[in-house]
């Protein structure tokens, strides 16, 4: 498979029409928009967590519970956020059943029966 080449000149071919066979054209094609949305996600996911900081910081006093070497004055960071949501997030989510989230969870998941459990002892 041909290395990629960002800076292509305006005479010289893409290098994916390098290549003859259909399927691996949409192998790429799909591999590099799995990617992007990929990179779309984090890129969304970081900007929450900055919101979350922002807006959320002087609210909520569990953002807190983290040693800083250097303090801020009233705003956490993006990692003491995520840190937060991490060990948070399922008991919010249990506290909160009528969330659409938590129903479509919920709707998801597979109900097992006893006999399943007694299975696996």
């Amino acid at each position: 498979m041909p290395k990629l080449n960002r800076y292509l000149k305006k005479r010289e071919t893409h290098p994916l029409e390098k290549i003859t066979e259909a399927k691996d054209q949409e192998n790429i094609r799909l591999t590099i928009k799995a990617i992007e949305g990929y990179m779309m996600c984090s890129c969304i996911a970081m900007g929450l967590l900055q919101l979350i900081s922002v807006r959320y910081s002087h609210r909520v006093p569990g953002l807190f519970f983290r040693y800083l070497r250097t303090p801020s004055k009233a705003v956490v960071s993006e990692a003491t956020v995520k840190a937060y949501l991490q060990r948070s997030i399922i008991y919010l989510f249990a506290r909160n059943p009528h969330l659409s989230i938590i129903q479509i969870i919920h709707s998801k998941q597979e109900i097992r029966d006893v006999e399943d459990d007694s299975l696996a002892s």
